[in-house]
């Protein structure tokens, strides 16, 4: 996620170093470093967090040193706390995000929360950042950010769940995967434009196409006539917000 996150953000007029003693060359418009051996004096104002959150408390404290005088952490390591992210980093302001996975082709939906010290300068160019690669929904708590995690950050497998069983049973009405993954995903994409360009209540939008005693009500009463697909979207985004709760 962060060589994508990097790809976007190289847009702008920053300047950017990749500390990884994987890489045998940094992309275009960025400069390598094996390891901090490398940074010498060199002093950041941000430093971002792309790592496993496992290894937070072993890989930032080799960093502290290279913040600049008001740098900043920018973290997008699921499930770590700011207060776990300032324990290592010797408490310095802290801003994390959690992006989810269409942010790698800039169409994603970002959660932000800071630190309270994080200027608001900071926070503007942070945000400004994740806009390059789709949208941020911007909170004020963790336990609000969790909530977003469970929407917009795990949503992109409920979505890919729902587009894969829908092929499926289309492909059981006899298509062929191709033609029915592309109607499905054509359906979903249209469908998704639709609204966004309207911006008509989801359920006038959907009971405009459903006609009384037509095909679309008779789908839509298997699908959630009991109520009972509501009830799993429901207990979906609960399991993933306890989840991220444990995690943090």
């Amino acid at each position: 996620m962060g060589g994508s996150l990097l790809s976007f953000w190289k847009k702008g007029e920053h300047n950017f170093t990749i500390v990884d003693p994987l890489l045998d060359a940094a992309p275009d418009g960025t400069e390598l470093a094996k390891g901090t051996e490398a940074l010498a004096s060199r002093r950041f104002d941000m430093i971002v967090v792309a790592i496993k959150p496992q290894q937070i408390d072993e890989i930032i404290p080799l960093y502290r040193e290279f913040f600049a005088e008001d740098g900043v952490l920018l973290s997008i390591a699921a499930g770590c706390s700011i207060s776990r992210l300032k324990k290592a980093c010797a408490d310095r302001p802290v801003i994390r995000v959690m992006p989810n996975l269409p942010a790698a082709v800039g169409a994603g939906i970002s959660g932000m929360c800071a630190s309270d010290d994080v200027r608001p300068a900071v926070l503007s160019q942070a945000r400004t950042l994740m806009e390059w690669t789709g949208q941020v929904i911007e909170v004020d708590s963790e336990d609000a950010l969790d909530c977003v995690t469970a929407v917009a950050g795990s949503g992109p497998g409920y979505v890919f769940e729902i587009a894969r069983a829908y092929v499926a049973a289309a492909m059981e009405l006899g298509f062929d995967q191709a033609t029915a993954r592309q109607m499905v995903l054509g359906t979903m994409q249209g469908t998704i434009a639709m609204a966004q360009q309207t911006g008509e209540p989801l359920e006038d939008l959907r009971n405009s196409v459903t006609s009384k005693g037509g095909t679309t009500a008779a789908g839509l009463s298997a699908l959630n006539g009991d109520g009972q697909f509501s009830g799993l979207i429901r207990d979906t985004l609960e399991a993933a917000y306890a989840r991220a709760e444990e995690l943090r």
